[in-house]
């Protein structure tokens, strides 16, 4: 999320008596203190069989996930002094494929948007910097730290706290990583909820922090159904910006029932071997009289 340098004097300097205002009044406790869910740290557990299990759930759901059809509605709003929306981008997309089996993105709904501080790197994000970053291809870049236990409706959840062993250069926006934190099923050991963001950062691009909620779809695979932030971007030479983004994933569909995934070599298992004939016999050599 870009902020931009060419803001009004003016919205500077009420930004300035907004904060001065606040300053003032005392502090009010935060809503629902206390009632924060509790996290057992509990026995030891085997967390390097865990971290295996659930990057290879990962790696199978991303794979899955390419045979499905989905719809996904992404709003993203700056808000301003007293919860105004300053700005919006609105965006309704179909996923679905083609006659050759190539996913396009359909878009649906998309009015001009009066946000302009998006970039790329979030249209690439919307909801996390990739959903299923944590697959086992990707394990070796990152530190996992157990951090115990939480039972969340109904579910007995082990808690990861997740960061790169090396963060990305900030010159490189295209090699990005998540860090944050995640959910685990201890019966499934498979990510139920994330919260994090991408990294790395710039000076002038800064990422809100995601927390995303899956669901079971077809009884299997564990897709994101939503998606929320509401964070204040703070910046180095510019003002903060608060953002407000929910991004919400529905109508799963299975649409290419006929793909195979395997592993390793990928045949047709219907394409006949060209038949073989049967090489001549050779004809034998007279014997001497």
């Amino acid at each position: 999320m870009r902020r931009f340098f060419d803001l009004t004097l003016a919205l500077a300097m009420l930004s300035l008596f907004a904060l001065a205002a606040q300053a003032q009044q005392p502090a009010k406790p935060a809503a629902n203190a206390g009632s924060a869910p509790q996290i057992d740290a509990g026995k030891p557990v085997d967390t390097d069989r865990i971290i295996r299990a659930f990057t290879a759930k990962e790696t199978e759901f991303r794979r899955a996930l390419n045979n499905y059809a989905f719809k996904r509605e992404a709003v993203m709003q700056s808000i301003g002094m007293g919860g105004q929306i300053t700005g919006e981008y609105h965006r309704v997309s179909n996923f679905t494929f083609d006659d050759s089996g190539t996913r396009f993105e359909k878009i649906a709904f998309f009015p001009m948007p009066s946000l302009d501080a998006v970039t790329p790197e979030d249209l690439e994000d919307l909801g996390g910097v990739n959903q299923f970053a944590l697959e086992a291809s990707k394990i070796n870049q990152y530190n996992f730290t157990y951090v115990g236990k939480e039972h969340i409706d109904e579910l007995d959840l082990y808690v990861f706290d997740v960061a790169p062993k090396v963060m990305p250069s900030s010159k490189n926006l295209k090699e990005r990583l998540f860090l944050g934190r995640i959910w685990v099923d201890d019966q499934d050991l498979q990510i139920v909820k994330t919260r994090g963001k991408g990294v790395p950062e710039t000076r002038d691009n800064k990422f809100p922090i995601f927390e995303t909620y899956r669901q079971q779809i077809d009884g299997k695979y564990w897709f994101p159904v939503l998606a929320r932030a509401d964070e204040e971007l703070i910046y180095d030479n510019a003002p903060s910006l608060h953002i407000r983004a929910r991004i919400k994933y529905s109508e799963y569909k299975m649409a290419r029932s006929d793909v195979k995934i395997i592993e390793g070599d990928v045949f047709d298992e219907t394409e006949q071997k060209p038949e073989q004939k049967p090489k001549p016999a050779p004809t034998p050599t007279p014997k001497k009289p």
